[in-house]
């Protein structure tokens, strides 16, 4: 009887006999530029990403710098300090938001009227980072014998203890000091001061949005240098199997406490920059919600991976802001389709297959539906441009689309589910109906209500039918898993 071709292989080395499929990672065209890749040293990485960054800029206005610039590398810098905790020593931190609001808070407290102080950033700054990694040593003390969901729970009380904590802080009355009002209550701390290094005033967007770089460079360079380091190691020795890693001798607790520490810090420091920024410390900003986005991110560019958030970051935070518009809309959504199918469909016959199945599959719908109901073909395409007209005599526009969109909706989200859990044939023939059948839901129904919740419902969708392929995300490494 066959073997079936995923079970191990009797007198086999599967670690040998996987080399091969390995080094095909690195031939052709993508090999040539991974080989190069990893060949750079840290800093030269980074510059890669920087350029472009620093040029951004000189090409758009002072709003879009602000929507698309800023808040790309505050949640970059806010989840590469997640990366430090889950990614490196997979500790699951559901509290890591809350340092983040902390670096918020006391930067306010250091440098705003609120208490009459006005630091300056080159003092205020060192004490913010040290202030944020001392409650990240604290928090990480009693966590440090806890693992998965006991460690979840605790962090996650830490973070909402938290919000409670600010909410509530402007009617504490402390020993020999009295009534203070640490934090501004529901209101928050107000008009926070701008940096100011040694005179010189980060009080433009512009300003804003290159110190923020910098600190991601900084940040990236660091985390390089830590990832290759003997701590690096260890954390990723901790991450896979924690008991494996004790009898190895590797300082676990001590590991775990400085996973917290470093996490913590690096939140801090953003947590600073980011008052500044929306010149005030809000209870609001530092939710659940928040927390779920730098975790889409981390997760979206992969466990461990570095360069893996930064890409992750540019996706969460600027394709759902690029998708309110409906001129940006669609050629964004079908070139994200298009670069999908490159990137995954190998080999080239196999990807010329699936993408000739897709064209005659949506011209024979198309015919069908004509001859024998043509309601289905009686509307038009939103838009006037060549691929409008085209997509007219391809596409099924009904006349009335709401309930037909709707059906086809709720299909489309349970066969994105379901898709990942094909055998590797079925998944080859449902591809060209399962895209048109996206195409379909996205022209009928999410491209009219552009705005609306269903597109996030699809965008997390497809994000777990990601995970469901390629459970390290895009750029992370797959971790060695016994079915």
């Amino acid at each position: 009887m066959e073997q079936p071709p995923d079970t191990p292989r009797i007198g086999v080395d599967e670690w040998v006999a996987s080399v091969e499929g390995k080094r095909e990672r690195y031939t052709g065209p993508r090999g040539a530029v991974l080989k190069r890749w990893e060949r750079l040293p840290p800093a030269a990485r980074v510059l890669v990403f920087a350029t472009p960054a620093a040029v951004f800029p000189f090409l758009t206005s002072g709003g879009n710098l602000f929507r698309y610039g800023l808040f790309t590398l505050v949640y970059a810098l806010l989840a590469l300090g997640l990366n430090i905790v889950v990614g490196f020593a997979g500790l699951l931190d559901l509290g890591y938001v809350a340092f983040f609001g902390c670096g918020a808070y006391m930067y306010a407290i250091l440098a705003s009227p609120q208490f009459g102080n006005h630091w300056q950033a080159e003092a205020a700054i060192p004490v913010v980072v040290v202030f944020t990694a001392v409650v990240g040593l604290l928090v990480g003390l009693p966590s440090r014998r806890l693992l998965g969901d006991y460690l979840a729970i605790l962090t996650l009380f830490f973070g909402q203890a938290f919000v409670v904590f600010v909410n509530n802080a402007n009617r504490i009355s402390f020993p020999f000091v009295g009534h203070a009002d640490l934090t501004g209550g529901a209101n928050g701390i107000a008009n926070i001061d701008p940096f100011n290094f040694f005179g010189y005033r980060i009080d433009s967007t512009r300003k804003q949005y290159y110190l923020l770089l910098i600190a991601v460079a900084l940040v990236l360079i660091l985390l390089m240098f830590v990832n290759e380091s003997r701590t690096g190691r260890a954390w990723r020795a901790l991450r896979e199997d924690p008991l494996a890693a004790e009898v190895m001798s590797i300082p676990v607790n001590r590991l775990k406490l400085l996973a917290f520490v470093f996490g913590a810090a690096v939140a801090g420091l953003t947590g600073a920059i980011y008052g500044t920024i929306a010149t005030a410390a809000l209870p609001g900003d530092y939710d659940v919600g928040l927390l779920i986005t730098v975790y889409a991110i981390m997760i979206l560019g992969g466990f461990g991976s570095i360069m893996g958030i930064v890409v992750g970051a540019m996706i969460v935070n600027n394709i759902p802001k690029l998708l309110h518009s409906s001129a940006n809309a669609r050629p964004l959504f079908y070139g994200t389709i298009l670069l999908a199918i490159l990137v995954k469909l190998r080999p080239w016959r196999l990807l010329a297959a699936e993408l000739g199945g897709l064209v005659a599959f949506g011209f024979a719908i198309h015919g069908i539906a004509s001859a024998a109901y043509p309601r289905l073909v009686d509307g038009e395409s939103i838009g006037s441009g060549v691929s409008a007209r085209a997509l007219d005599h391809w596409m099924l526009f009904p006349k009335n689309p709401v309930k037909i969109a709707d059906v086809a909706y709720i299909l489309l989200v349970a066969a994105i589910v379901v898709y990942p859990q094909l055998s590797r044939v079925w998944r080859a023939v449902l591809l060209p109906p399962l895209l048109y059948l996206v195409m379909f839901v996205w022209e009928n129904l999410l491209l009219v209500h552009i705005g609306g919740a269903t597109r996030l419902i699809l965008l997390g969708a497809m994000l777990v039918a990601l995970m469901n392929i390629r459970p390290q995300g895009l750029f992370g490494t797959a971790t060695v898993e016994i079915a």
